[in-house]
């Protein structure tokens, strides 16, 4: 099969972030298996899930991780032209479905080169490292490159993960946490708002705190100009349990806050300080209303942003089979990170636009498809001499 045969197949799984991914898994592993090709599963706790890996070539060091995911987002509530779950040609040079671009179509050309790799003389492996629930946090990722790591007795040199990029490779991704803050105020008559602590009014109060803390970053010099935008942003998107009434102080509410850290800076940080300003913030109203509490729980794991030098090997490596000098940064969050922090070389490069990816109508391009068949051809070719 070509890489378009096989992306008809896996976008056919609408396995989404958080569900069982065990269809696409087992059918990549029939796939692997029809191609002589041992693998590995790193299931989770509940066995409903599992990452995969493998090795094509010899067992030497120095060898080059594919890595891509196999969840998807959701399609509901978006207005699409086609089943999203049916790989359409919109005989527009385009491919339709979800996950065609993000990032299905990757894996597509994994698998498509498979049969070239196992015939090539490779003299440095190739290894494909497929996994779930990047959708929702980035889940699987560190436990599938620490199996990696201690499956294999040879070590991995480089990582490449096929997030879309247009085939740039790309050296930065910003880092991602989110947290979920939740305050307990006291009820009571809304003309009583002086004597009473409203749930509402202090987490608002909260937001303001880091609103300022993400300003407060960019004036001490916390910019890093290779990402759009160049800084550390805080947001808080969602506001729930806010109130039953307007003549009633709010008892309740909660807030979620994102934090999307350039390498210089850190989530857990910024945490820290949230939460040492939430101390003072408690001690100063438990006076009024000794209940009171603020709570902040993770609600989308911290994963770590990606800053590869350039005088690293992988920068140069990547330059030469990409075809493409001109090095990029991602505001997105990947699991480049995570492969770096288990030892890996790693950069982002993959066919697709990201700024397709999770819309309506997602696609990618067949042109694009194509650069990434050629991609695996030169990599083939780079690894065998």
């Amino acid at each position: 099969m070509n890489a378009q045969e096989i992306l008809s197949h896996l976008v056919s799984f609408p396995v989404l972030g958080g569900e069982s991914n065990l269809p696409i898994a087992e059918w990549i592993e029939a796939y692997l298996t029809q191609h002589g090709v041992d693998f590995v599963n790193v299931p989770n706790e509940e066995g409903t899930k599992r990452s995969i890996h493998c090795r094509i070539g010899p067992a030497v060091d120095g060898g080059v991780i594919l890595s891509g995911h196999t969840d998807v987002v959701p399609v509901e509530g978006q207005p699409w032209n086609t089943d999203p779950f049916v790989l359409t040609d919109g005989n527009d040079g385009k491919l339709y479905a979800r996950g065609s671009c993000d990032m299905k179509g990757f894996i597509a050309c994994c698998l498509a080169a498979l049969p070239e790799m196992k015939a090539a003389d490779l003299k440095k492996p190739i290894y494909f490292a497929f996994s779930y629930d990047e959708e929702i946090g980035c889940i699987a990722a560190p436990a599938l490159a620490a199996d990696i790591n201690n499956h294999y007795e040879e070590k991995p040199a480089y990582a490449i993960i096929g997030e879309p990029s247009m085939m740039q490779p790309i050296v930065g991704q910003k880092g991602i946490v989110i947290y979920k803050t939740t305050l307990n105020g006291s009820a009571g008559h809304s003309s009583r708002i002086r004597t009473e602590v409203s749930a509402i009014h202090e987490a608002s109060r909260l937001i303001l705190w880091l609103e300022a803390k993400m300003n407060a970053l960019i004036d001490s010099g916390h910019v890093d100009e290779r990402f759009t935008p160049p800084h550390s942003t805080i947001h808080s998107g969602v506001f729930e349990h806010s109130g039953i009434a307007p003549n009633v102080v709010s008892d309740r509410a909660s807030f979620y806050w994102d934090v999307r850290v350039i390498p210089m800076d850190k989530g857990a940080e910024i945490k820290a300080e949230f939460d040492e300003h939430c101390k003072q913030v408690e001690s100063e109203l438990q006076q009024r209303f000794p209940e009171f509490k603020i709570d902040t729980v993770e609600a989308h794991p911290d994963v770590p942003a990606l800053d590869t030098p350039d005088h690293l090997p992988v920068v140069d490596f990547i330059k030469d089979v990409s075809g493409i000098n001109e090095t990029g940064t991602v505001a997105y969050a990947a699991e480049a990170g995570q492969f770096a922090e288990a030892g890996f070389q790693s950069v982002i490069c993959g066919p697709g636009d990201i700024a397709q990816a999770h819309r309506a109508n997602e696609f990618i391009a067949k042109e694009q498809l194509d650069k990434g068949v050629a991609f695996m051809e030169r990599l083939v070719k780079k690894l065998s001499v």
